[in-house]
């Protein structure tokens, strides 16, 4: 890092308000974000290489320009020179005006600036007409994000780290920013981990939906639980140790001044480059174990499990449909259906659902068109959030919503915000679920949801960090 601090090579022009200077490169990334980890709005998107080598780039952003929170009925729109503004328009249309206003050439990095933030699961509240929705807030805002040209972009398969800047000077007084950060107290939890339902009450939700589904109301509901603990210390140092034990291809570390979110989600919401858009919904799931024989058997009979291929078809389908809003005609094709893919502790069906978005539409169309994941609700999705809302004791929050970029090209990159930690008020919130239909078994629903963040909730439980 001593470094990175003092060696830098010719920058490169960009554009009239961007430069692209070459920096040492650092195949830990997490390191690099130390600088930068205690800055309020400092985010880092993280594929967590070197433990994972499913993804390629991580970026890290900082010190935004502007910064958008939206709530219930307002937004504030803060600029870094103090000056603040509170605004009716809806969130999406905020997010356009300040981030696709002045559209810049694309290049091959996948961030030169832009917006990167969350969308919460219940940011749906203000962009869909869903009247069993209650008008009321959560414990953190709808939509946070940033607006930054100062960030760094790290290439891993080309071993190569970017710092990117709206000019020479900003890039000096970077470099004057830049400081190993204090050394902070360890992270601990002050109690171990409850979850808002209890075995009965997650029956007698299971159960509800049963009915649901076999009066025609629906096919399939995402059912969740919500676990909640108090706790004391450092959320990055968290971050780094679960990141090394639960590695994800779209992690996420975002420094936010109501909350500290803390993503390992293995899902990729939508990528859109050059107006090609790509899903990628998750839905079947058996543990991993240390066994290799019953780790096969768990593989295999997902693989060839019936019930799954059905759950992950009907995702496809809806998904199809939200892609239809707005892509173009004819072009919409499922390139992979049920696809494996294995990750620490679990394995999943994936599959890929590719289109090319209409020229009269942008990537906020898009998000606007899809946004919630259809793998996280159910289908039909309108109907299978209000029956969520109805069962579910505790609003989502960012659990179930999206985190990514949307950068000044116009692409985007959204994961599906699952495997998620957020804070507030010093309590640290993990939420898990999944995809109850006819021939749903509770206690194998049960399971299943603890099966997914049981890495994440022992670890945290067992010590600080």
């Amino acid at each position: 890092l001593v470094y990175f601090l003092i060696f830098y090579y010719f920058p490169i022009k960009f554009s009239t308000y961007h430069m692209i200077h070459s920096i040492p490169y650092e195949e830990n990334t997490a390191e690099l974000f130390k600088l930068f980890e205690n800055q309020p709005w400092a985010v880092f998107l993280d594929s967590c290489y070197p433990y994972s080598t499913a993804g390629r780039y991580d970026i890290i952003a900082f010190q935004p320009k502007i910064t958008l929170q939206s709530f219930q009925d307002h937004s504030l729109v803060c600029l870094a020179n103090g000056d603040s503004e509170i605004t009716k328009i809806s969130p999406l249309a905020l997010l356009k005006k300040y981030t696709l206003k002045n559209k810049m050439p694309a290049t091959d990095l996948p961030f030169i600036g832009g917006a990167i933030g969350y969308f919460s699961y219940d940011l749906a509240r203000v962009l869909e007409n869903l009247p069993n929705f209650e008008a009321s807030e959560g414990p953190i805002p709808l939509m946070q994000v940033g607006i930054y040209d100062s960030c760094i972009v790290v290439d891993h398969q080309k071993k190569q780290t970017w710092f990117i800047s709206d000019s020479d000077k900003d890039f000096s007084a970077h470099l004057d920013m830049l400081k190993k950060s204090s050394i902070q107290p360890p992270f601990q939890l002050t109690n171990n981990f409850k979850a808002n339902f209890t075995k009965q009450s997650y029956t007698d939700a299971f159960n509800k939906i049963k009915h649901y589904i076999h009066e025609g109301d629906c096919y399939q509901i995402n059912l969740t639980q919500q676990f909640s603990a108090p706790f004391l210390g450092s959320t990055w140092n968290a971050y780094q140790y679960l990141r090394n034990i639960n590695p994800s291809p779209y992690a996420a570390y975002l420094n936010f001044p109501e909350t500290t979110i803390m993503s390992f989600s293995p899902e990729e919401f939508i990528r859109c480059k050059a107006n090609h858009v790509i899903t990628r919904p998750i839905k079947g799931t058996r543990p991993r174990s240390d066994n290799p024989t019953i780790d096969m058997q768990n593989k295999n009979e997902l693989l060839n499990s019936e019930k799954d291929h059905a759950e992950n078809l009907m995702i496809v389908d809806l998904l199809r449909n939200d892609l239809g809003k707005v892509c173009e005609y004819g072009s919409i094709h499922v390139s992979k259906l049920f696809s494996l893919e294995s990750f620490t502790n679990v394995h999943h069906l994936v599959s890929t659902i590719e289109g090319n978005l209409q020229k009269k539409y942008n990537a906020i169309d898009l998000l606007s068109a899809c946004f919630p994941g259809g793998s996280i609700t159910g289908t039909p999705k309108i109907r299978a959030m209000e029956i969520i809302e109805e069962i579910e004791p505790n609003q989502r929050n960012i659990y179930c919503g999206s985190i990514g970029y949307i950068n000044y090209a116009g692409d985007m990159d959204l994961s599906i915000a699952i495997r998620t930690l957020y804070t507030c008020n010093n309590i640290i919130y993990c939420s898990a679920g999944g995809a109850i239909v006819a021939d749903s078994e509770v206690d194998a629903e049960y399971q299943e949801g603890l099966d997914k963040i049981k890495i994440l909730l022992r670890s945290l439980e067992r010590g600080s960090f």
